[in-house]
């Protein structure tokens, strides 16, 4: 079990150069590979980086490079322009789509009696630890997963082998992974770099993976005091070190305490990487801990046109709405079409409020009555636009005709609390 590359701190700036240069190297020391499969994210995930580095191991392996293969769990398949955009120059031929209900493979099963325990009692069903076929049978010497660590609402931290479970998961695996943390308490698992989900899918990768070649090159990125991207690290290895030190790194550059509970909160969603709740709900999950009592949260979110970025799912959404836990928890009891889609009911738990405060979704195409029928206040986009210009907002605290407001310009680059909510 080897760390080939540990770079960064706090303070660092990584050029792309960088990062191709210290990716290079690290599969340098690798050796001479024939067949190598890339595993980075889609362009949801855009800031990660990844893109830098796929190009560079492409560059590196040229035609050993047989397979990119993006981890995008249950988002919509990539397309062209998305591909081009953050993989420019890299084939199309290369790349592989993930279909999520029909291309993974079980390969194991985590022990019901481990999940229990893990889980403090809350989940007691074994766990069913599925792979992509593109990486359980593609009879690769190389599976390089890269992506980002950054705070997640599902897994505390994102990334290392849930780029892999999960990002290229199955419907079961997927859906239970998803239940598991929403039953646990997201509030519990944000930002926690150990939890009971994490320790699931450790245990999976220890048992079920070994004879796999599997490397991650995992990224840091935040944004400085101007709301500039920066990288401030990189981690690549094939062990658990990798992802701790990355994760060491990401709570000190991605989690943001405060010691005021700003009552009003505004948060935009780029419209070229957020296109559905089911990604634009980070605007919830990454704010929910810092909002006060009888606050509320606007989301500026010009691109989102639908709810769930899979036809079941988004049904599911617009039949059920985003509810307490208690009112999901009793549908989930009681209705076959929620218990055959455990992920969406946890998303539809991570995207209630739970009563606490108000949120307002500013959507650039669903309407007032697509809006309001899945429990969200709705506001016109261009009018709030106009009252809220992310164009003239700082990243954190503002004044807006006199009122004093959060905002946040990408609620995917961290997580934000108070002090008394994170643990």
């Amino acid at each position: 079990m080897s760390l080939y590359i540990s770079l960064g701190h706090a303070d660092a700036d990584l050029s792309n150069i960088e990062l191709t240069c210290a990716m290079q190297d690290a599969l340098r020391q690798l050796g001479p590979r024939r067949k190598v499969i890339a595993v980075p994210p889609d362009h949801t995930r855009g800031n990660s980086r990844a893109g830098i580095l796929t190009l560079a191991a492409y560059e590196h392996y040229g035609a050993h490079l047989t397979d990119v293969l993006p981890a995008v769990g249950t988002h919509f398949a990539m397309t062209e322009e998305q591909l081009n955009k953050m993989y420019p120059g890299l084939p199309h031929r290369l790349v592989r789509h993930h279909d999520w209900r029909n291309d993974a493979i079980t390969i194991g099963m985590v022990p019901a009696d481990f999940v229990h325990e893990v889980t403090e009692g809350i989940y007691a069903k074994p766990w069913p630890a599925q792979l992509s076929r593109h990486i359980w049978q593609g009879g690769h010497d190389l599976i390089l997963s890269i992506g980002q660590v950054v705070p997640h609402e599902v897994i505390g931290m994102a990334n290392h082998n849930k780029n892999l479970f999960v990002g290229t998961g199955g419907t079961q695996g997927i859906n239970e992974s998803h239940f598991v943390g929403a039953a646990y308490g997201m509030e519990r698992m944000m930002g926690q770099v150990t939890n009971p989900l994490r320790k699931i899918l450790n245990y999976a990768e220890l048992h079920f993976c070994q004879h796999l070649p599997i490397v991650y090159a995992l990224t840091v990125v935040a944004t400085n005091e101007e709301g500039l991207l920066k990288t401030r690290g990189l981690f690549i290895g094939d062990d658990l070190e990798c992802f701790e030190r990355a994760a060491e790194l990401a709570v000190q550059v991605n989690i943001k305490l405060l010691d005021e509970q700003p009552r009003k909160v505004v948060v935009h969603l780029h419209e070229e990487e957020f296109h559905s709740t089911w990604i634009g709900n980070k605007s919830i999950y990454r704010t929910r801990m810092l909002i006060a009592d009888g606050g509320e949260l606007i989301v500026l979110a010009p691109g989102v046109k639908t709810f769930g970025e899979d036809h079941d799912i988004d049904r599911l959404i617009r039949k059920y709405g985003y509810r307490t836990t208690p009112e999901i928890m009793r549908f989930v009891a009681e209705n076959q079409d929620l218990q055959d889609n455990l992920s969406a009911a946890a998303h539809l738990i991570h995207g209630s409020s739970e009563g606490r405060f108000s949120i307002t979704y500013c959507p650039g195409n669903l309407s007032r009555a697509e809006i309001e029928s899945v429990g969200y206040q709705y506001a016109d986009l261009s009018q709030m636009l106009d009252q809220y210009d992310p164009q003239k907002l700082r990243d954190g605290w503002n004044v807006v005709a006199g009122e004093r407001i959060f905002f946040v310009r990408n609620p995917a680059l961290g997580l934000w609390a108070h002090r008394s909510r994170f643990v």
